[in-house]
């Protein structure tokens, strides 16, 4: 019985614990899962909101960079086209010089020519004055042809010498100053021609770049470093889209080479901005001093010359980077020492070792001549006597250009040592085919006259020697012939200083006895 009631006891206890867990415990677990899906739901709320908004801020950071993009692409335009139009207006400024240069050619061309026609129009009114004159006198003497003309010859002679004197006079000086005229419009002229090969040559220098990327570092935000590089050099930087080089376009020469060594230090190194471009330059000027005292050395060395102080040959150096008339100053320096002692050790009492060195230092004015007022030779003299060289080069080298009398036998031998350097065919102003080609042309000229048998160019083409048939050309006509040739040569070539044209008419007689 006791233990029915057990039982009892402890079903009811189940069954109240039951009762209870359903009354209290189930509305408090109902309760936590609705708050954990509030809770979660409002995390994914949150983190929506989140996401959208990172992706809100890339793409306003995209914008910005496409922005960012465009400016600096159109910065980058505008400075290509600003870059564009300095070229085109330095082309421009280059064509109007030639063609002022060409209009002063013709106009001094015209004046030649109304000058000659003046002279054949008082040729003519004088002759026929003189047939005039020959008429009357026959009339009023009633002479023969033969006693009127020995009349009218002495009579014209006793009259005009004066006046035939004065046309002649008048007419040499015409035809000089025509001449002069003429030949400086050749000279220019043959300059022009010249300055197109001479200008892609001589003016400009090439930097060879590993990739082209370095061409932005080398023109810098809104071009600051590429500024501050032509300001610092003197030099124009040319940064266009030739791939693999840069170009430094300067017309001294040695301020390209400057500009050179520091732009390969500058491309070398990595580092583009205005304070390292001015350290590069820097840095690069203090190497050039250095490299024209080791080029003056060399000079000295290969002539054999020693005890030349630091000064000078850092001038004689200076000359590596100057060009006369197209050749450059030191090989000719160069070129007139060895001249001049070769010279100087055919003739007794010359000085060999003097005329070698007055041959090197000869053009040193030309190393300061833009700089200072005067002309090359005076400048070299004092450039010499401040140095305290040995007095006898300085007598030889200061009159080689005739500013000052000849005082000793090796100022001759440098003048003519000078002269044969420098006016030698090839060595000025023309390159061996061009000079080859002038004498061609000058021989086909000649040769298409007719009754010209042989025609031979000598002395570099400023002498014409043209053989003609005796038997179809007369005295006369071989006088006529080089008239017509000198005029046809002076029409259709351009040379410089005058071309002599000599006509040799051989005649040969021959008998036979029987």
């Amino acid at each position: 019985m006791s233990n029915l009631i057990i039982i009892a006891l402890g079903l009811g206890g189940v069954a109240l614990g039951s009762v209870l867990s359903y009354l209290f415990v189930r509305p408090r677990t109902k309760l936590l899962e609705e708050t954990a899906k509030d809770q979660a739901q409002q995390i994914r709320t949150n983190a929506k909101s989140e996401a959208d908004r990172i992706v809100a801020d890339g793409k306003k950071f995209a914008e910005d960079l496409r922005e960012g993009a465009k400016r600096e692409e159109q910065q980058l335009r505008d400075r290509l086209s600003k870059m564009q139009e300095q070229a085109d207006e330095r082309l421009v400024r280059r064509e109007e010089q030639l063609e002022q240069k060409a209009e002063k050619a013709d106009k001094a061309r015209e004046e030649y020519e109304k000058s000659v026609r003046e002279l054949e129009d008082k040729r003519k009114q004088l002759d026929d004055k003189i047939n005039s004159q020959n008429e009357e006198l026959a009339k009023i003497a009633k002479l023969s042809t033969k006693d009127a003309k020995s009349e009218l010859f002495k009579r014209l002679e006793d009259q005009c010498e004066k006046d035939l004197a004065d046309i002649m006079r008048k007419k040499v000086d015409t035809l000089e100053k025509a001449a002069d005229e003429e030949a400086s419009n050749i000279i220019v002229q043959s300059i022009q021609r010249f300055a197109s090969n001479a200008t892609a040559e001589h003016t400009v220098s090439v930097v060879k770049i590993d990739s082209d990327d370095i061409k932005g570092k080398i023109i810098g935000r809104e071009g600051r470093n590429i500024n501050a590089f032509e300001m610092l050099t003197g030099v124009d930087l040319i940064v266009d889209d030739t791939p693999g080089t840069i170009t430094i376009s300067c017309f001294d020469p040695f301020r390209r080479f400057i500009a050179k060594m520091a732009l390969e230090n500058l491309i070398k190194d990595g580092r583009i901005h205005p304070s390292k471009i001015e350290e590069a330059v820097q840095k690069a000027e203090e190497m050039g001093d250095k490299a024209l005292i080791d080029i003056g050395q060399k000079a000295a060395i290969e002539l054999g010359i020693s005890g030349l102080p630091e000064p000078i040959l850092k001038m004689t150096g200076k000359l590596r980077f100057r060009s006369s008339y197209g050749q450059n100053v030191l090989q000719h320096s160069i070129e007139v020492a060895y001249l001049a002692e070769g010279i100087a050790n055919y003739l007794p009492g010359a000085d060999p070792e003097v005329c070698r060195k007055a041959g090197l230092l000869h053009d040193i004015g030309k190393a300061v001549s833009h700089e200072v007022e005067g002309g090359h030779a005076v400048i070299g003299k004092e450039v010499l006597e401040k140095f305290q060289i040995d007095p006898a080069v300085v007598i030889a080298m200061k009159s080689h250009h005739e500013d000052f009398p000849y005082e000793s036998l090796e100022a001759r031998i440098l003048q003519a040592a000078d002269a044969i350097s420098a006016s030698r065919p090839g060595a000025r102003r023309e390159t061996l085919d061009k000079y080859i080609k002038r004498l061609k042309e000058l021989e086909a000229i000649a040769s298409s006259f007719d009754g010209v048998e042989k025609v031979f160019a000598i002395q570099a083409g400023r002498e014409m020697r043209v053989f003609v048939d005796s038997k179809e050309v007369s005295d006369l006509d071989s006088e006529k012939l080089s008239l017509e040739i000198a005029q046809k040569i002076e029409a259709n070539c351009q040379y410089p200083g005058q071309v002599k044209v000599v006509v040799i008419r051989d005649s040969r007689f021959e008998g036979v006895a029987r």
